[in-house]
């Protein structure tokens, strides 16, 4: 089952002829497409690491997701996905938050749509502390406090929820594919919870 996200039809517009949009599956980029787009430009993704937090806003808990590697490898991640041309940061975020936990997360968004940090993924490593073997990517990313019950959903195994100290740890850090132990840190740094 593919969890990609749909494309739009770039060349639909509405009209007399074109009373109803083509074929939805039309606006899926094959494994072609999107390979070549890949090496071709940086894609723009975004990623959220949802939080619990308290009555003061302090943040008590952090979820991190663990998914299954085509290789069988399980890992450590956060809630990411590409954004999709003519879709706001906000309805991108929305949406890969609903995808990967769930329509009963109720994920807070923020009021601004300013990341705590941009992260730049290289195919190859040494560029930047992040690395995606597909492509070049630029991410941005965002703490969410969510309010409602989890339920991992696409290819998701489990949502792990750990305390600021254990999301902190080398061993978390060491699970997290392409960097993310680094970028779940500055996330901790950014609410104030990095001791």
């Amino acid at each position: 089952m593919s969890v990609r996200t749909p494309d739009p039809d770039p060349d639909w517009t509405p009209g007399p002829e074109n009373i109803q949009p083509p074929n939805q599956n039309q606006g899926w980029l094959s494994d072609v497409e999107l390979a070549d787009i890949r090496r071709r430009l940086p894609i723009l993704y975004i990623e959220a690491v949802p939080v619990r937090v308290d009555g003061l806003g302090q943040v008590v808990e952090l979820g991190v997701l663990l998914r299954a590697r085509p290789t069988g490898e399980m890992t450590r991640t956060l809630v990411s996905g590409r954004v999709l041309y003519g879709e706001t940061l906000r309805d991108a975020l929305f949406r890969h938050l609903e995808k990967d936990l769930g329509p009963m997360a109720f994920p807070q968004l923020p009021a601004s749509p300013v990341p705590f940090s941009v992260a730049e993924y290289f195919p190859l490593p040494g560029i930047t502390a992040f690395t995606d073997e597909r492509q070049h990517a630029v991410s941005l990313a965002y703490v969410v406090p969510v309010t409602g019950t989890c339920d991992p959903r696409q290819d998701a195994l489990e949502l792990t929820w750990m305390t600021p100290l254990e999301a902190a740890s080398e061993a978390v850090s060491a699970e997290m594919e392409g960097g993310r132990g680094s970028l779940l840190r500055m996330a901790l740094a950014s609410v104030g919870q990095l001791r």
